[in-house]
């Protein structure tokens, strides 16, 4: 049990420092999806972020979804540490 709760942790953290590199190539040009990278970036988390933006309310310009998800991500990870 302890593995697969580890294993939760870490892709938890992996998730929400995608999400964080995510968020920052998008203040950036080079965010293409012709670059391999980011398109990388964007198949790992737009799954996570896509049902989120379905969710929450449209505010303009700002997407709250990278935000909401890191934090659901650490509230699963601040649970998966302590053994639920």
């Amino acid at each position: 049990m302890t593995v697969l709760l580890r294993f939760v942790i870490i892709l938890c953290q992996v998730l929400s420092i995608a999400i964080f590199i995510r968020v920052i190539l998008s203040w950036f040009p080079v965010g293409t999806p012709s670059n391999p990278f980011v398109a990388f970036v964007y198949q790992v988390t737009e799954p996570i972020l896509t049902p989120l933006r379905q969710i929450l309310p449209r505010t303009g310009a700002l997407d709250f979804s990278p935000l909401v998800a890191i934090v659901i991500l650490q509230v699963i990870q601040y649970f998966a540490a302590r053994g639920f």
